[in-house]
C-alpha cells in the first residue's frame, strides 16, 4: 500500500516508518526541511519536501490570503493522488499555550490535510490524536472508554485536539473511512518528555504529586505502531480508539525505573501534595499568561494532570475492531531505553 505519512521526522513519526516498510507498505513522508529529509530517507521513506503550514493562510483559515481569496494548494498535495491511505502524526506537541496558538498549527492544517485526501480519492485517514482529549478535572479514579463523556479538556492541546476530531467526524468523506486513534503518554528511545525529565532530576528540579502514587497509563510507541498498521485496514468509519499498553500503573511505578534507565535516580526526589499542587498550578498558568511568558511555568496543569489525577483508558473497542494486541511490555520497554541511554 502507498501510504502518506505527516510527523515521519520526529520520534513518533520514526517507529511508524520502521514498522511500516517492515510490514512491505511504501511510505511517502513529509518533510519540511533537508534535515527531515534526511531523517525519513534513512528510515526507508521516500521525503515529500512540503510544510504543513502551507495549508493555512496567514489569517489562521485554510487556504486563505489576508484578503480572504483562496491561495493555490501546495504542490506536495499532488502526492495523494498516488496513496491510498495517510497517517497524521505531525502535531505541534505542547503542554501550556493558549488554544489560538494549537488552532493554527495543528487544527486548521489537519482539516485542510483531511479534506484534501478526500478530493484525491484516498481511502483511509488514520489520525493519531490524543487521550488529552478527555484530561479534564475530574478528581475521583476513572476508567474512561470511548462512550464516557470528555468533558472540558484541562490544556490546549487536549482542546483543540478534540475540536479537530469533532471536524473530521463532521465532514462528509464519501469514500474515504476516517480511524482516529488516542493515545495517552507515549514512551520509549528517544522520547523528548521523558529527556526533560531526566534532566530536570538531574537539577534536582523533579518533584513527585502525593509520592507518585496515582495511577496513570501509557503506551509505547512500538505498540502504538502496531496500532496505527492496524488501522489501516481494519476499524470503523468516524471509530475513535483509546490505544494503551493495557497495563496501567502508578506514577512512580512509572518514572522512577524508566528515568533510572536514563541515569537519574529520582527515588528521594521530594513530594508535594495535590492540595498544594493543584491551585499553585492555575496561579502560574494564569500569571504566565497575563505576563505573555514565551516558555511554560515550573508547574502546570499538565504535570498535574498526569502526576495527581487517577485515570486509565479501556482499550476494549480497540481489541474487538482492530484486532489490537499490545506486544512490548514495560519490561521490554525498559530494556530499550537502558540500550538507547547506553
Amino acid at each position: 500500500m502507498d501510504i502518506f505519512l505527516t510527523g515521519g521526522s520526529g520520534f513518533v513519526g520514526q517507529h511508524f516508518i520502521t514498522r511500516l516498510i517492515a510490514d512491505g507498505h511504501t511510505v511517502w513522508a513529509l518533510a519540511r526541511s533537508p534535515e527531515a529529509a534526511r531523517r525519513v530517507e534513512r528510515a526507508g521513506a521516500t521525503p515529500v519536501l512540503g510544510d504543513l503550514t502551507d495549508l493555512r493562510g496567514p489569517d489562521d483559515r485554510p487556504g486563505a490570503t489576508p484578503t480572504g481569496t483562496p491561495r493555490p494548494a501546495p504542490t506536495w498535495l499532488t502526492v495523494l493522488d498516488r496513496c491510498e491511505a495517510v497517517i497524521h502524526s505531525a502535531a505541534r506537541m505542547e503542554f501550556w499555550g493558549p488554544d489560538a496558538g494549537f488552532e493554527r498549527d495543528n487544527h486548521w492544517p489537519t482539516v485542510s490535510l483531511f479534506t484534501a485526501a478526500a478530493s484525491a480519492g484516498v481511502r483511509r485517514f488514520v489520525l493519531i490524536s490524543a487521550a488529552a482529549v478527555s484530561t479534564d478535572r475530574r478528581s475521583k479514579p476513572v476508567v474512561v472508554s470511548e462512550a464516557t463523556p470528555t468533558g472540558r479538556p484541562i490544556i490546549a492541546y487536549g482542546r483543540v485536539k478534540l475540536a479537530t476530531e469533532r471536524a473530521l467526524a463532521d465532514t462528509a468523506t464519501p469514500g474515504m473511512t476516517l480511524v482516529t486513534l488516542r493515545p495517552p503518554f507515549i514512551w520509549g528511545p528517544g522520547m523528548a518528555t521523558l529527556r526533560d525529565a531526566a534532566t530536570s532530576a538531574a537539577a534536582g528540579r523533579f518533584a513527585w504529586i502525593d509520592g507518585g502514587r496515582h495511577v496513570m497509563d501509557l503506551v509505547h510507541v512500538d505498540n502504538l505502531a502496531t496500532a496505527t498498521t492496524a488501522a489501516l485496514s481494519r476499524g470503523r468509519d468516524r471509530g475513535v480508539y483509546y490505544i494503551t499498553d493495557g497495563a496501567p500503573m502508578r506514577v512512580r511505578e512509572f518514572f522512577a525505573p524508566a528515568l533510572a534507565a536514563m541515569g537519574a535516580d529520582v527515588s528521594r526526589a521530594r513530594s508535594v501534595p495535590l492540595a498544594v499542587a493543584s491551585p499553585v498550578a492555575g496561579v502560574l498558568d494564569r500569571a504566565w499568561r497575563l505576563l505573555r511568558r514565551p516558555t511554560p511555568p515550573p508547574l502546570h496543569n499538565w504535570l498535574v494532570a498526569i502526576m495527581g489525577r487517577d485515570r486509565s483508558y479501556d482499550i476494549a473497542r480497540a481489541r474487538a475492531d482492530l484486532g489490537y494486541q499490545p506486544s512490548v511490555t514495560f519490561s521490554a520497554g525498559l530494556d530499550d531505553l537502558r540500550t538507547s541511554a547506553r
